[in-house]
Parts: structure tokens; C-alpha cells; sequence
């Protein structure tokens, strides 16, 4: 114990979008699981709360704290790849970017990820990060086992054989539990995934909305608000063989068009507002039609380097076509000026109790702005469209939403607080958001 606190700092921490930042008493990074476990009770004794951090890429302050702040940056790695049971063991600091890579360096790959591979993989799990799959769920969904450090240091291993109770409700735990110290989950053998991807109107994509989603495995699409222009993105499992885009023509869409124009689009829209409907019109037209054959990491992810703000809730799956229609003629009605496309993606049902898909098919629909635009207003008018539905807000997205509403549209809330009662009754992993999400 005695170099832990030779890695301890005092700086404040800013998450990725700069909207939410802290100054904890101090930041450690521990270097091993006993070492954590001694962070944990060093802290119980000095009377200070603590919060892991990944990456920042959440826009809420569920990582914020003027406590302990624990950084990952040591608890990083593969521990173990079983090809018996077909699950990968890793630190609970590895960026998914590294794990991604391992994994495909070995022939492996997870089933299915989110559109980035920034985030780390406790971090992802902790604030259900998912991406878009008409069978295949979140990541959280793909965990098989984790370990858990609990308040008073004690290590905690967890599955549907060991602590089962704890691991039903651990899998997405917001960091309310306890530190996740290691995650094992589900991998297949690598496989190929067919993109294709193409212009569609919003009349169309909607009307056509169930059929388009049945007959892929992954499906999703971005609207441009102040037109009737929607790009749609369809992934499918193939035989092969591998056909990536051209590296010219991958470098045009994803860097050039995709955030280098993109960028200077937003931050002319956010200067002249009056110009963005003119940009949208450009912008949704830009994009061509592309199909290409890549692994999985290569098709689901993508470099996000203009920064924003976010607002992202799950519906249950058959009213996501009337909720977007509704936000269309809420903007259509207004006099807000929205330059960032709005995003459909779905999940199928699972039975993690905070899961945004726990219990119910779902559809996200996501909303942003360009950092340093006002965003209030127009998430306002979208929150509660989204309420209106029975929407559950991302635990990682910015939302107003509180306890007494979650635990209205979560069935198994109190089956979450109550273990979270028994683990952490002091509230040592407590801070102002989870009070407000999860109550006292």
C-alpha cells in the first residue's frame, strides 16, 4: 500500500464533453486488486465518498466526486481467454478499443458493441452502453462473471452460480455497488459483417420501420431534423470474404465528411443558427450510398471526434415510430435550429433489473447538440415526448429524470436498491446524481 498513495493526485477531472467536471481531495490509481481494496477502506476511515472513472465519456456526473476519486489507468489487461467456455477475462480499466483488438489478434470478438470503443469496459458496463441488434443485447448483457470490491474492501466474485443476486443487478450498477475490479464476457469466434449503408427518406424509413428491423440483424438510423432526409445503416452477418472500404474512400466518409466537415458545419451552425437548415440539407445528402465486409469492431464502431452533448432514452420498440414523429413536428413547430442528426437504434428485451431493455424490446432514440450550443430547450421538449411513452433515460445521458419516476418504468428497482442497501448502506459510492437516480 504504501506506493498506492505515491500515484495520488489532486487535479480536477472534466468528462469528455467538458459539461461535467469535479475536484476530488484526492485521485488514486491503485495497481492491483489488494491495492484497491486498501483505497476502499482508507477512505471508510477518512469519511470521504469515492467514484471510479473510465474514460468521461458519459455526460452525467455519475462519476463525480469531492471524495476518492479511483482512476483505471493500472487495471488494465486480459487475464484470461477460455476457449472452453468461450469468455474473456479483463481488468476492469481496459479501453474496449484494446480489448477489440486483442480479441481479433486471437481470432475472437464480442457479439456485439456500441458505435465507440473509447469507453473502458468497466466504465461501458456501469452506464449500459449498447449498440444496435435485433437479437444480440448490450454489453452488459454479455457479461458472464465479475468481481466486485465492495465498501469494506471485501472482494466479491460474482456469476449465476456465485453471488447470484449481487450479478443480476452488478451488470449494469451505475457504481452504486462497489468498484468493479475485473469482467468476464461472452466472446464467439470472429465473423464478418456486411454494412450497408444508404440514403432513405424519413417518410419511408418509418413506414418501413418494422419490416427493415426484422429482416436485419443490426439496424439503425440518423434523421436530419429540418429535412425529410434520413441515412440508415444495415449490419448482417457474411460468409465473406472480406471487402473493407477503400482506404481513400474510408478516409473521406469517416474523417473528411464525417468530422472534419462536420466539425466546421457545426460550429458555423452554432455561430449562425439561421444557416443550419441550409447545412442539414447539405449534410444529409453528403453521405453516399457504401456496402463493405469487415470484423465486427471495424463495422459497429467509428471515430467520434466532434465533441457534443447527448440525450438518449429507450421506448418500448412500437412506439419509437410515433415518438420520432412527434419530435419531428415538435422541431418543425419551433424555432429551434437542430444540427446534429437524431439516431434509432434497438435492443431486444433482457433481465438486467436497470437494463434501458430490461424486461421490454426496445428503441432508442438519441439526441444531441454541438458542444457550446444551448441544449436545454430543445432536450426539454424531446424528455418529455420521450416520458410521454414510458421512456427510460440512458444512465450515461443527460436527462432530469429521479427516483420516484425510474422506479416507475424500471419493475425491479427496489430489487437494485436493495442490494445496493446491503453493499454500500453507508453510501461510501454515493454522490449528488445517484441520490437523484436512485434515491437516498
Amino acid at each position: 500500500m504504501s506506493d498506492t498513495y505515491a500515484r495520488t493526485t489532486t487535479s480536477a477531472w472534466r468528462n469528455w464533453a467538458g459539461n461535467v467536471t469535479a475536484r476530488p481531495a484526492r485521485a488514486v490509481t491503485p495497481a492491483s486488486v489488494d491495492e484497491l481494496s486498501e483505497v476502499l477502506r482508507r477512505a471508510s476511515e477518512d469519511g470521504l465518498r469515492v467514484k471510479p472513472i473510465g474514460t468521461g465519456h458519459s455526460f452525467t456526473a455519475a462519476a463525480a466526486t469531492d471524495g476518492v476519486l479511483i482512476r483505471p489507468d493500472l487495471l488494465t489487461g486480459i487475464r484470461d481467454i477460455d476457449r472452453t467456455t468461450m469468455t474473456v477475462t479483463v481488468e476492469a480499466g481496459t479501453p474496449l478499443k484494446r480489448l477489440n483488438l486483442a480479441l481479433a489478434r486471437e481470432g475472437l470478438s464480442l457479439t456485439n458493441m456500441g458505435d465507440i470503443m473509447e469507453q473502458t469496459a468497466a466504465g461501458a458496463a456501469s452506464t449500459g452502453t449498447h449498440g444496435t441488434g435485433r437479437d444480440s443485447a448490450s454489453i452488459s448483457a454479455q457479461i458472464r462473471a465479475l468481481e466486485l470490491v465492495t465498501a469494506d474492501g471485501t472482494v466479491l466474485r460474482c456469476s449465476e452460480a456465485e453471488n447470484p443476486d449481487v450479478f443480476a443487478v452488478a451488470r449494469l450498477g451505475l457504481g452504486a455497488l462497489g468498484v468493479i475490479s475485473a469482467i468476464t464476457f461472452a466472446m464467439e469466434p470472429v465473423f464478418l459483417l456486411t454494412a450497408r449503408e444508404e440514403p432513405m427518406t424519413f417518410d419511408r424509413v418509418t413506414s418501413e420501420f418494422d419490416r427493415l428491423f426484422t429482416e436485419n440483424e443490426h439496424f439503425e438510423f440518423y434523421w436530419f431534423p429540418h429535412t425529410g432526409n434520413c441515412t440508415t445503416k444495415r449490419n448482417n452477418r457474411s460468409a465473406g470474404p472480406a471487402a473493407p472500404p477503400g482506404r481513400v474512400g474510408a478516409w473521406v466518409d469517416d474523417e473528411l465528411l464525417a468530422n472534419g466537415v462536420f466539425q466546421v458545419a457545426c460550429s458555423l451552425g452554432r455561430a449562425v443558427p439561421a444557416t443550419i437548415p441550409s447545412i442539414a440539407r447539405l449534410s444529409s445528402r453528403a453521405l453516399s450510398a457504401r456496402t463493405y465486409t469487415d470484423i465486427p469492431y471495424k463495422v459497429f464502431t467509428s471515430p467520434r471526434r466532434v465533441r457534443f452533448m447527448e440525450m438518449e432514452y429507450a421506448l418500448p420498440r412500437e412506439s419509437a415510430v410515433e415518438a420520432l414523429r412527434e419530435v419531428r413536428a415538435m422541431i418543425d413547430r419551433s424555432p429551434l435550429r437542430i444540427g446534429f442528426p437524431v439516431e434509432v437504434r434497438t435492443a431486444p428485451a433482457d433481465d438486467i433489473p436497470l437494463s434501458t431493455a430490461s424486461g421490454r424490446e426496445s428503441a432508442y432514440i438519441a439526441v444531441h447538440l454541438y458542444r457550446g450550443t444551448p441544449y436545454q430547450a430543445y432536450f426539454t421538449a424531446v424528455e418529455r415526448i420521450m416520458t410521454a411513452h414510458g421512456g427510460r433515460p440512458h444512465w450515461g445521458k443527460i436527462h432530469t429524470r429521479d427516483a420516484a419516476y425510474l422506479a416507475g418504468v424500471y419493475p425491479r428497482f427496489g430489487e437494485f436498491t436493495t442490494v445496493r442497501d446491503r453493499l454500500d448502506p453507508d453510501r461510501l459510492f454515493g454522490n449528488d446524481y445517484l441520490r437523484r437516480v436512485l434515491g437516498d
